[in-house]
């Protein structure tokens, strides 16, 4: 419980400071974007909370679904609907599943970094840099790839993380859920931080009970999740704003919830004004925007 002297060290300040999101316009014809991301945590999703869940193996079978079978199964349902996605993968899932974080660079998507313990980030943690490098240094060696996207395991950010991502060069961050339209983050030195592509709560599968082994949720029916999906996205349209999801292989990977999202995106396919795109390109646009309105 907080006492009156907690209370009192709250500043009485936004905690995001950036500036409103600019209204830049979507690449002709579109007038609406869906940055259509998945989150490739694996069993890192259960050690992170509890580093005995290594030892409890159906426990750790819920992890283990990504790379027997939700991974193969999104990656196939991508290529049928001809979409690129981005895929956030920690550097424990690429160490431990180098076949299925192959497949994903070799079927054309975007890999971003998510750690690589999938550690919450907490203020003064002293492993957050240690997190970021061994996380690039992963993605480096299995794949050959630097990322230029991060996602923050558990959604969670600090101060120091946001300038620690600056450092490493990454370009755009895809964690916070304070807006419908990409910004650039202010550091707290008043310094720019990364463009910040913000995530869709209603998008995260994980929200809906999807994936439950120590959650009094239940397993939402897919005409619930699939209604809520489809008027979000319809009023974001309307807005000429943008969604986020934040999928995982372990959740959406599933049957019924691989059903519920071929669904969803054969709808956002068919409206025309939609950009479903990778986060990559979404932060590509607005840097053009950005550098054209200086």
């Amino acid at each position: 419980m907080l006492d009156s002297k907690a209370l009192k060290s709250i500043p009485l300040v936004p905690a995001n400071t950036a500036d409103p999101a600019p209204e830049y316009p979507w690449p002709k014809p579109y007038t609406s974007a869906m940055f259509l991301s998945f989150d490739v945590d694996a069993e890192s999703a259960w050690t992170s909370k509890d580093a005995m869940h290594a030892q409890r193996l159906i426990t750790m079978s819920y992890g283990g679904y990504e790379a027997r079978a939700g991974t193969p199964k999104l990656l196939e349902l991508l290529d049928q609907l001809d979409l690129k996605a981005t895929f956030f993968v920690t550097g424990w899932s690429v160490d431990a599943h180098p076949a299925m974080a192959e497949s994903i660079l070799k079927a054309g998507h975007e890999i971003g970094h998510h750690g690589y313990h999938h550690l919450l980030p907490d203020p003064g943690d002293p492993w957050i840099e240690e997190e970021l490098e061994r996380g690039f240094e992963a993605l480096k060696r299995r794949l050959g790839v630097k990322p230029t996207g991060y996602r923050a395991p558990y959604g969670e950010f600090t101060e120091e993380l946001r300038v620690a991502l600056v450092r490493h060069g990454i370009v755009y961050t895809s964690s916070f859920r304070d807006d419908v339209r990409p910004y650039r983050h202010r550091l707290a030195d008043g310094k720019p931080g990364t463009i910040e592509l913000p995530v869709t709560a209603s998008y995260d599968d994980w929200m809906h009970g999807l994936s439950a082994r120590f959650s009094p949720r239940s397993i939402f029916p897919k005409e619930h999740v699939l209604s809520m999906w489809r008027d979000e996205l319809d009023e974001v349209r309307d807005w000429g704003a943008m969604v986020t999801t934040v999928l995982h292989p372990q959740c959406s990977g599933r049957p019924m919830r691989l059903r519920l999202l071929r669904e969803f995106l054969t709808y956002a396919k068919s409206c025309p004004d939609v950009w479903i795109t990778t986060g990559e390109k979404i932060a590509g646009n607005f840097l053009r925007h950005e550098a054209a309105n200086r």
